[in-house]
Formats: C-alpha cells, sequence, structure tokens
C-alpha cells in the first residue's frame, strides 16, 4: 500500500505545479499535464458542409471462428519397402500429381514378374483346352477353369502393377503440405483396403504403415472425411496436405442472433492481421452447445475464390449481413439536431443558412437515413466540437513522457491524448496516446 502511495504523490504534486504555472505565468492553462493556450481553454464548435448521399446500410451479426481448409489429405504409401528419397518438407507447397516421396522397387518388381509369368502360363493353358475341346460337357468345363484363372491371374498382374506404381508417392491434391513423418532409410508396411479421401466425401487411395488402409497406385486419404472403408488408420500419416484453394469458417452465434441469419446470407471475414475476404453461409445447425451457461449455434461460412495468406487454424472476425438496403440517402448524424420530437439540419442554400424539417429512418454507425426533407447533393452543416488549438500538441507514446524534463513537468496522464503548446511539455504516462509536435529533453 506505501508503495502505490508513493506513486500517486508525485502525480498529485505535478497536476499541483501545473496550476501555480497557470496563475504566475498567466499564458496557458495546463489540466492533466496538457498546455491549452489562453484564448482556447475550452472546446470550440467547428462548422463544416456535408453533402447528403446515397449509402448502403446493412445489418450484420457479429461472430468469431477458426479457418479451415474443405480438403485435408492423409498420404501414406500403399506398398511395403524402404524409403529410397523423401522430395518434400513441411511447409511446401505442392501440386496434384506432384511426386512426394519413394520406396525401393526390388520388390514390387519381383511380384509382377512372377504376376506376368503366372498370367501367360494360364493364358496357355486355356489356349490348349480351347484347342483340345470337342464340345463335350467335360471340355467345356476344362475351358471354363481355365479361363477363370487367366481371371485371376490377371487380377494379380493389375494388382502388381498397382503396387509398383505406389512405389512412387504423389500429391493427391495440391495444396500445403502440413506433416512429413517419414524420412530416407524408413520401412514402411503397406497394406489393402480402402478409406475416404477427402475432408467432405469419397473413397480413395490410401495406405500407411501400422495398419492404415488404402487402394490405389499411388496412396491417399483424407481422414477428416466421411466414406466407407472396412477400417480406419489410427497411426501417424506419413505426409498430411491440406489445400488452398478452397476454405471454410466454422463459427457460432447466440441464440438471439441465430433467427435472423439464413443460409447463403454474405458474410465478410477478416483475420488478426487485417487481412478481409468474403464468404456466404453454408450451413446453420440446430443441435447448440453450452458454454458458461448460454446456448451457442454451429455456423459455417464457406470462403468466397482463393484469397492469398490464409493458414489452418487461424481466427477470423465474421460480420454476417442478414439485411442490405441500397441507395440509402444519408447525412452524418452529427447534422441533425432533435428537439420535442421534430428532427431538423441546417441547409446551405446559395449560401445561406435554412433550417430544414427533415424525417429520418434508421441510424448505421456515424450516419442516419433521411427519409424526406433532402435530396442527394443538398448541402447541410455539421457542428463539430474540437479542442481548442495551440501553437502546437505534444506527446509521446506511452511511458516516455515521465522522463521529460522540460520545465520539470511530464506531460500526459493515464488514458488522456497529449498535448501542449509548441510541445513545451512532453506527452506521456501510462496509456497516454500518441500526439503530434511533442519534445522531449533530458
Amino acid at each position: 500500500m506505501k508503495r502505490t502511495l508513493a506513486r500517486i504523490r508525485p502525480r498529485t504534486w505535478i497536476i499541483t505545479a501545473a496550476v501555480v504555472v497557470a496563475v504566475v505565468g498567466g499564458g496557458a492553462v495546463y489540466w492533466f499535464g496538457f498546455a491549452l493556450p489562453a484564448q482556447a481553454t475550452s472546446s470550440q464548435p467547428a462548422t463544416r458542409t456535408v453533402q447528403a448521399s446515397t449509402q448502403t446500410l446493412q445489418k450484420t451479426v457479429s461472430a468469431t471462428g477458426t479457418l479451415s481448409p474443405t480438403v485435408s489429405e492423409d498420404v501414406n504409401f500403399l506398398p511395403s519397402g524402404t524409403v529410397t528419397a523423401v522430395n518434400v518438407a513441411a511447409g511446401a507447397t505442392v501440386t496434384a500429381g506432384e511426386v512426394l516421396a519413394t520406396v525401393d522397387t526390388v520388390s514390387a518388381n519381383a511380384t509382377l514378374l512372377q504376376a506376368k509369368a503366372d498370367l501367360a502360363s494360364a493364358q496357355a493353358k486355356l489356349s490348349d483346352a480351347q484347342d483340345a475341346s470337342t464340345g463335350s460337357t467335360a471340355d467345356v468345363a476344362a475351358v471354363a477353369a481355365a479361363q477363370a484363372q487367366v481371371t485371376s491371374a490377371q487380377s494379380s498382374v493389375d494388382t502388381a502393377q498397382t503396387a509398383l506404381d505406389g512405389t512412387t508417392l504423389v500429391a493427391p491434391v495440391a495444396g500445403l503440405v502440413t506433416a512429413v513423418n517419414v524420412a530416407v532409410g524408413d520401412a514402411v508396411t503397406g497394406t489393402s483396403g480402402s478409406t475416404s479421401s477427402s475432408s467432405s466425401s469419397g473413397s480413395g487411395a490410401s495406405s500407411g504403415s501400422g495398419g492404415s488402409t488404402g487402394g490405389g497406385a499411388t496412396g491417399g486419404t483424407g481422414t477428416t472425411g466421411s466414406g466407407t472403408g472396412s477400417s480406419t488408420s489410427t497411426s501417424t500419416a506419413q505426409f498430411t496436405i491440406v489445400g488452398t484453394g478452397s476454405w471454410e469458417v466454422d463459427l457460432t452465434v447466440s441464440a438471439s442472433d441465430l433467427k435472423s441469419i439464413a443460409k447463403n446470407d454474405q458474410v465478410e471475414l477478416s483475420t488478426s492481421d487485417n487481412d478481409s475476404f468474403f464468404g456466404t453461409v453454408t450451413s446453420i445447425g440446430q443441435l447448440p452447445s453450452t458454454t458458461s451457461g448460454s446456448a451457442a449455434y454451429p455456423v459455417v461460412v464457406s470462403v468466397t475464390g482463393s484469397p492469398e495468406n490464409l493458414y489452418d487454424g487461424v481466427s477470423v472476425t465474421a460480420a454476417i449481413v442478414y439485411e442490405r438496403r441500397t441507395d440509402v440517402l444519408t447525412v452524418p448524424s452529427a447534422a441533425i439536431t432533435t428537439a420535442n420530437g421534430k428532427s431538423t439540419v441546417t441547409k446551405v442554400v446559395d449560401g445561406k443558412n435554412v433550417t430544414t424539417d427533415v424525417t429520418v429512418g434508421e441510424t448505421s454507425g456515424t450516419v442516419t437515413e433521411i427519409t424526406k426533407g433532402l435530396s442527394s447533393g443538398d448541402s447541410v452543416l455539421v457542428t463539430v466540437f474540437t479542442p481548442g488549438s495551440g501553437a502546437g500538441t505534444g506527446g509521446s507514446t506511452g511511458q516516455t513522457g515521465q522522463t521529460g524534463q522540460q520545465g520539470q513537468f511530464p506531460g500526459g496522464g493515464e488514458g488522456f491524448t497529449g498535448g501542449g503548446e509548441g510541445g513545451q511539455f512532453p506527452g506521456g504516462g501510462q496509456g497516454g496516446q500518441t500526439g503530434n509536435g511533442g519534445t522531449r529533453n533530458g
């Protein structure tokens, strides 16, 4: 408590001393360390002329959410083997079909050669059976059996060829590589099966070590998606690729806001880096989640186009536009005076000020709709109040004002904008806003 008082007392002294200067010097009045010229010790009214204009007014529901790609692929080798090359690293951008990695082909080649030999043998036996057939029941059965052997052998060749092709793992989609979990020399074990391949739906080509499933020449899964399959993988994917061409934002809205929005509503989106982009509402959940006793409903927004500089997991601020009105005649709200239920503006006609009755509509931000009394292009006066003007405004950012020694009075104060005559007193103090023209000595 003593420490707190010690910090407060010097500040109290500073304010008192500033008042003394006002009395002795008579040239300026200081308020919380700010110097204002004697002729402008209070806010002064000022007017400016603006024109009534048409604007687009809109009503929005604000929400926050998380950005995610609509496509996310877990990609694994189909055949077993030893990794011989890894061509990409996490963070790389790849195109569909680009080679990610390879495994040795010795085993796959041997399997394919054997399958082709078995097929040739089966075809020869079929030919012999057909040549020897007399049309008897036994001969017909022999030909059918030989044909079945050929069909089976051909299937084995196809499977072996697929496995050989799978020794070269390629990207199933274009996107950003977010994970690489294999290195040259690693042994991978492929298995057969099927699983889903995208974040939304589908079936596809993926496999992996540790019991992952797959089916296809080059591998590729989408474990975040829905689909069918005989089993699912719980092992770490060898590669993960997220698509950068299609994004969505998962939002939550309150129960009171839910009734205002609808599917296909336009959405204005922005990130903390001030990157702005747009989207549309694609789905609205009807089952709420409860947070701190209040219900929140999920809303999915599909991002329009393929904006740059978007990343998985980024926080997004959204404004869901549920009502938009175009060509609305507006004036600054400060131009309107309302008394006894009647609204007026000061209209400038041929250089003269004319008080004009108006009918107002909705207010949006700093403007108000005019439904009667004005036309687009009409000039009206706006009265604003500005601080008294001196020779300059002083100030500094943050805490630096406490080090100023000009005249022994640090300027500024907690949360106040710095100001002064010609910068005689530097602004500053905890939370002081930046001013222009201030100087700091000492």
